[in-house]
This record gives structure tokens, C-alpha cells and sequence, in this order.
């Protein structure tokens, strides 16, 4: 799953690390202090803000490893993290707020943390400032920047005035905007262990004293406030790419691994399993109740996570359920509790129509452009998607209760999806039967090719959706091949290892899977659908939208109409539609407690320092 963009100046640059083992408490033992989680993807890199970097397991590794201002509970409520720091409103006109770190925290390799940590936040989402220090220009397609961020070109960006003041003691930034943007509270800047990254920069491979630490840093510092072009690229192209490994052993440079979250990296196989221990030094925020170890296994079959939890291989079955998991899971039934829920993830499918942003992989494919053609091939396979065969066969056995997702700005249950779905438009893909559909669809495209048929699919399209372990994502892909096929499309749906890496590759014309929420935002999804996206898409309207639902606090009702219109767009454009809302099913081993499952992510492990075992 990949996390829906929250353009913000938080930078987590943290360790991962994993080894396979199944831990089983022997009777009459004292409590268990290791905790194995199940992931259904794999690791694929340390730094989840770099662009194709920000998969839901890399964030939930992230979030042990590194802490900030704030973080969000299973309410889902903004908790102010004061035991990092605290923030407040210093002006009004102009809109100032400052960021202090509370002091006598250090990171794990015993340096002290200031406010220079926060820094690099402004570096990574504040396009003017590359441009600046001549670190290119992010919007420019045709060269990454010094940094490979994702953070460039969002509300940060285009609120920020100047450079952050650090104060005479080093423990306070204040950040100056342009004015009191609905989603301020979001923007606080994150800590980033900027001593680890000048000295790799710098050519170290191994943790230095507190005096050589506390000197790179303001080595860091002055680059920072110079704008040194020189410096600022070397520690860009660690950032942006020393981090992207999906191994951690005893040959890993440890400077990759320093973090102020509870836990640490220890070690990580590829395609295999991450290992955190505690953080000795942690302190910048809730207490560790009991947890020493954070196991994270990789298994993409749900039915198999699920004898694994049986097992005792495994303490917590999350990820990717199928039907036969959770039959399993309630055959488990004392042993093992349930805890159900909906996620705020949901399943689409998106179709490319133009080259990527940021990038220079041109797209000409069937789909690309807005010629009447390309608008109405991807009209036909957005009509012979079977998402009710995919409900029926793949999500119901899961939830008997879930509905079909008809709008891509809102969740079933949230008010306001059944008046936008009367009015969006997309009742073109949901009228009929999936058969009448497919017939639909078989005449847009033999506009085109006349020698199709839903016998003979001439039309070569490419789909890209997940790893070959992924059973449930490749049962949707076999669902959807057999139904476009019988409106010409021939669909290559051949599973891709590393999947996320691919987003922005131009030789897929279509891709699917989730979009995870982070945060609660006053512009919601329309932010996906800006020009800076995967598919290649722009339109004005949205573009004026976006703007607006950013820029000022708007009332529910206008908030509402925005959405229709960008929704109505979406729809006539055929760029994407929606499936499913993820069904949450967690099962935990019964000794396991205080396991509590948030819509956001990072999804199960945003307490884990609540978590303990029974005897």
C-alpha cells in the first residue's frame, strides 16, 4: 500500500531491520517481551519520505525509529507529543509559529538533539530553497533534485516565508507562513539526526564521539544557512538514496540507523523479516511499558499468516486477509481475539495519461493525452473492471457487510458519499450488469480496433499492482484480466517484485492498489489528483481547487461542493475509480494487550508502547 501524500516539512529518516524467528513463551514463563507482527509487503527502504520510498511497512518502521510533535491515536484525535517538544502561535500578521525541542534528549548514539535537527524539514519541502541553494528545481521533469523528496510542492511550500530563525540557544525554530492555513498544526517541521548525514556525507561508516557528532552538525548548520551548494548535494544524495535497502546487518553503516523513537533496527532480510530492539536513550515520548522486541514477518498469503499465528510463529495477524484467514482466525477462538474495523485505506484502480511528474520516462501509450480516443479506451476498461466480482469473491468472505466504494473522495459511511455519488457521474461505470458494461466498453474500443472482440483482445496493455507473494492482489489482477478481456484488451498482469519502485514507469498503462491516509486534511484525496502524481494527470480546475481547500478555513458545505467537482471531473476524465474500503482484521494472540487499531496510518503500531503480555 502506498501512503496518499501529505505534502508536509515532517522528515522521518530512520533504521529498519529484520530476522525471522517465532518466539513462543514456555509455560509457567514470566510475560513475553518480543511482539511478532505480520506484514504482507515487504521493506523496501529506511526513508519513506523519498518519493517511491512511501509504503505503509517502510512508515511503520519509520514511526518506531523517530518521533516529532505530534502523532495521531485510534480515534482518530492529534496528540501534541510534549515529551519531543511543544509549538505555538508567536504571531498572527504575519502568521509565525514556533517549534522548541525539549531538552535533554539524544538521539540513540548519545548525541544531544537542538533545533538544528529540524532544519532539514525546510530543505525537503520547500521548493525555493532548492532552487536556492542550486539543488534543481522540483518541478523540473527532466532532472531530479539534490533531494528525492516528496515533500516538494505541497502546503509547506506554498506557505512558507524565508528561512527558518533558530533561536541563541538552539532549541527553537520559528517558522514564518504566509497565512494560518487550515492544516497548520501538520506542517511542524520533523527531527532529522543531521550530524549522521553530514558525516556520511562526509565519508564515515561508523558512530563518532558526541564532540565530532555536535561539530558535524554545525558543519550542517552553516551549509544550511549558506546555502552551500556542495555540501547540501552530498548530504542529498545520502538521503535520497543510502537509505533505499532493504538489508540491515553487521555490515550496514550503524549512521544509518540513528533514531529518537522507542526502537531500533537491528536487523532486516530482504523480502524477509525486520527486527527493532528498544532504544536505550529513547525518551522523546510515551513510555515503553514492556516491549524489548518488535519482530515485523513477511507473509503475503493471508491464510498462511494465519496458521502462522496459530502456530505461535506470530503474535499479531494484520495486513491483507483473505476468506480462510478469517475463517481460521475465529476456529482460533479463545486463543486468539479478533478486532475488527475499517481501515482509512481504500483499493483503486488508476490509469496513466501522460509521463509522471518529476520525471522524463515519456508515456505514449493507449491511454495517454485527451484525444477522444484515449478518453474513451480508458472510459472502457474503467467499464469491464469487475469490482463487484471483486467484492462478491474477494471482500465480502472477509466482510459480509462491505459495500462497493463508488467515490474517490470519500468513505462509504462519511456524510456526504451519497449526495456527492448521485451527482459525480459515476453511475456511467455502475448502471447494468457487469456483462451490459463489458458490451459497452467492446463497442468504445472497436471504434478504434474493429478487430476486437471479447473472444479476441488485440488491444496490449500492461498492469502494474504488487508482489507475486501478494495472493489477494493477484487474485484481483486474474478477476480483472479475464473481465477487460472481454472488451479487447489483451492485460499483462504479471506480478511485480518492488511494485511502489514502478509507480512513475512508463511502460504500465494502469496500476492498483491503496491509497492509506496519514492525516485528516481540509483538502482530503483531491491532493492525489494534483498535477504532481503518478499518473501523468493535470487539470486547472482541480489545480484551482486544491489551492482553495488549502488556503483558507471553508465552511462543510463548501468543502462539500469542492469535492463534487473535483469528483466530477475524475469521472468524465476517466483517470480512476475506486473498490473497496479496506476491511480491517486483526487477530492477536489473547495474552497480547493493548493492541488498538487506527483508520491512519501507521495502522497498528502507533501505540505499540502501550503493548504488554500476560504471564
Amino acid at each position: 500500500m502506498k501512503l496518499n501524500r501529505l505534502m508536509r516539512a515532517a522528515l522521518a529518516v530512520v533504521a529498519a531491520a529484520g530476522l525471522a524467528i517465532g518466539v513462543i513463551a514456555p509455560a509457567h514463563s514470566a510475560a513475553k517481551t518480543t511482539v511478532s507482527i505480520v506484514q504482507s509487503n515487504a521493506l523496501t527502504g529506511l526513508n519513506p519520505s523519498v518519493s517511491a520510498f512511501n509504503l505503509t511497512f517502510n512508515v511503520d518502521v519509520a514511526t518506531l525509529s523517530g518521533m516529532g510533535f505530534t502523532y495521531y491515536n485510534n480515534k482518530p484525535e492529534l496528540i501534541d507529543n510534549t515529551a519531543y517538544g511543544s509549538y505555538k502561535i508567536v504571531s498572527k500578521k504575519p502568521f509565525k509559529v514556533s517549534y522548541t525541542v525539549r531538552s535533554g534528549q539524544v538521539w540513540s548514539d548519545g548525541t544531544p538533539m537542538n533545533a538544528v535537527d529540524l532544519l532539514l524539514s525546510h530543505v525537503t519541502a520547500n521548493d525555493s530553497y532548492s532552487e536556492i541553494a542550486g539543488l534543481g528545481d522540483p518541478s523540473d521533469a527532466r532532472t531530479k533534485p539534490a533531494f528525492d523528496s516528496g515533500g516538494y510542492g505541497g502546503i509547506y511550500a506554498e506557505n512558507v516565508v524565508g528561512q527558518p530563525i533558530l533561536s541563541a540557544n538552539k532549541m527553537t525554530v520559528t517558522v514564518e507562513y504566509a497565512s494560518q492555513v487550515p492544516d497548520w498544526k501538520l506542517l511542524a517541521p520533523g527531527p532529522s539526526p543531521v550530524h549522521a548525514l553530514m558525516l556520511m556525507a562526509e565519508g564515515e561508516d561508523m558512530l563518532q564521539s558526541v564532540a565530532k557528532s555536535n561539530a558535524a552538525r554545525e558543519r550542517f548548520l552553516k551549509a544550511f544557512t549558506t546555502y552551500n551548494t556542495a555540501t547540501l548535494k552530498k548530504i542529498g544524495k545520502v538521503w535520497s538514496t543510502s537509505y533505499n535497502i532493504n538489508t540491515v546487518d553487521e555490515s550496514t553503516n550503524p549512521l544509518l540507523l540513528v533514531g529518537n523513537g522507542p526502537f531500533m533496527v537491528k536487523t532486516a532480510v530482504p523480502n524477509g523479516a525486520v527486527t527493532m530492539v528498544r532504544n536505550p536513550k529513547y525518551t522523546s515520548g510515551p513510555k515503553v511499558k514492556a516491549l524489548k522486541t518488535v519482530v515485523f514477518k513477511v507473509i503475503g498469503d493471508g491464510t498462511a499468516a494465519a496458521q502462522a499465528l496459530k502456530n505461535g510463529e506470530i503474535d499479531i495477524y494484520a495486513g491483507q486477509p483473505t476468506g480462510d484467514a478469517v475463517n481460521q482466525l475465529k476456529a482460533m477462538a479463545p486463543a486468539v481475539k479478533i478486532i475488527g474495523g475499517d481501515q482509512a485505506v481504500y483499493e483503486h484502480v488508476d490509469i496513466r495519461t501522460g509521463t509522471a511528474f518529476g520525471t522524463t520516462d515519456t508515456y505514449n501509450g493507449v491511454f495517454a493525452g485527451n484525444s477522444q480516443k484515449a478518453l474513451d479506451l480508458r472510459t472502457a476498461v474503467l467499464l469491464a473492471w469487475p469490482r463487484e466480482e471483486i467484492m462478491e469473491k474477494i471482500v465480502r468472505p472477509i466482510n459480509s457487510s462491505a459495500q462497493l466504494m463508488n467515490s474517490l473522495m470519500y468513505f462509504n459511511a462519511e456524510p456526504g458519499y451519497k449526495d456527492l455519488i448521485a451527482k459525480s457521474g459515476v453511475n456511467k461505470f455502475t448502471e447494468g450488469t457487469q456483462a451490459s458494461r463489458n458490451a459497452k466498453a467492446l463497442a468504445l474500443v472497436k471504434k478504434y480496433y474493429p478487430e476486437a472482440t471479447a473472444t479476441n483482445p488485440v488491444v496490449k496493455i500492461k498492469l502494474l499492482f504488487g508482489q507475486p507473494s501478494n495472493v489477494r492482489r493477484v487474485a484481483e489482477a486474474a478477476l480483472a484480466k479475464a473481465s477487460v478481456a472481454q472488451a479487447g484488451f489483451d492485460m499483462d498482469v504479471a506480478p511485480t517484485s518492488g511494485w511502489s519502485s514502478f509507480l512513475e514507469s512508463a511502460k504500465y498503462d494502469l496500476s492498483f492498489f491503496a491509497w492509506v491516509k496519514s492525516a485528516l486534511l481540509q483538502r482530503g484525496n483531491v491532493g492525489t489528483y494534483q498535477e504532481q502524481n503518478y499518473q501523468g494527470y493535470s487539470n486547472p480546475e482541480i489545480e484551482k481547487i486544491y489551492t482553495e481547500l488549502n488556503g483558507k478555513l471553508l465552511t462543510a458545505a463548501e468543502i462539500a461542493d469542492r469535492f463534487l467537482k473535483v469528483e466530477t471531473i475524475l469521472m468524465r476524465d476517466a483517470i480512476s475509480l475506486p473498490i473497496f474500503q479496506h476491511p480491517s482484521v486483526t487477530g492477536v494472540t489473547a495474552k497480547l494487550m493493548g493492541v488498538a487499531p487506527s483508520p491512519l496510518s501507521p495502522n497498528l503500531v502507533w501505540n505499540v508502547w502501550d503493548w504488554y503480555f500476560t504471564a
